[in-house]
Order: C-alpha cells, then sequence, then structure tokens
C-alpha cells in the first residue's frame, strides 16, 4: 500500500499486546483475551469521550496502572519464592 517498509512498522501493536498481556496476566491466556478486551474498550471510549489522540496514551496509562496496583494481572497469582 505505502510500497515501503519501515523496520517500525508493527510497534505499536506489539506494545499494545505487550499492555492487554500485562494487564490479563503474564502467561494466562484467557487473561491475555480479556485484558485485549478491556483495553480495546477502554481505547474507544477515550477516542469517543475524549479524543483519539489520546488512545494510546490510555493504554500505556493502565499499564503504569495494572503495574503499581496488581503487577501479577487481574487473573495472575502471587507466587512466593523461596531464595
Amino acid at each position: 500500500y505505502y510500497n515501503s517498509i519501515d523496520p517500525l512498522m508493527g510497534i505499536m501493536p506489539g506494545m499494545k499486546a505487550f499492555v492487554a498481556a500485562v494487564l490479563g496476566g503474564i502467561g494466562i491466556l484467557p487473561g491475555a483475551v480479556v485484558g485485549g478486551l478491556i483495553l480495546g474498550v477502554v481505547e474507544a471510549l477515550v477516542s469517543g469521550f475524549i479524543s483519539s489522540t489520546f488512545r494510546d496514551a490510555a493504554a500505556f496509562a493502565i499499564l503504569i496502572l495494572v503495574l503499581l496496583v496488581r503487577p501479577a494481572g487481574i487473573f495472575g497469582k502471587d507466587v512466593k519464592e523461596k531464595v
């Protein structure tokens, strides 16, 4: 379509997939699906009610909030490691 190739062409979809996986819980497939659905709904709401320019910022704000509040994700379990 654009007749060019850029090394960073898929960086935003990859980053949003990472946010969805962290939101649901790393390594838990149903959690990643639910995280992706939540991320999509939040992005659509932000685009509709606030501005479409803040859509990506909302996704990364969700990532920061999840990492601060519940680092294991929604479906993740807190596992204590023996050292």
